[in-house]
């Protein structure tokens, strides 16, 4: 199993918050959470291992103060 890495590991990273927010203009608050959504997912998928997923829902819960 791999672990969760939580340090910062994106190479030029204001460059791609910029493009991140970029995607997102002009969109209304729900395509902007459906380009979200399959962002995740399309991610997700790239990363496959169950148990690093399942880690990074659990911390991005506790992040946003939720119980899971």
């Amino acid at each position: 199993m791999a672990d969760l890495n939580t340090r910062p590991n994106i190479s030029d990273a204001d460059s791609f918050y910029a493009e991140l927010m970029a995607v997102h203009d002009g969109l209304t608050k729900t395509q902007s959470d459906a380009l979200n959504a399959r962002l995740i997912l399309l991610l997700a998928n790239h990363v496959g291992d169950r148990e690093v997923l399942s880690a990074a829902l659990s911390a991005a819960a506790r992040a946003a103060g939720v119980e899971r």
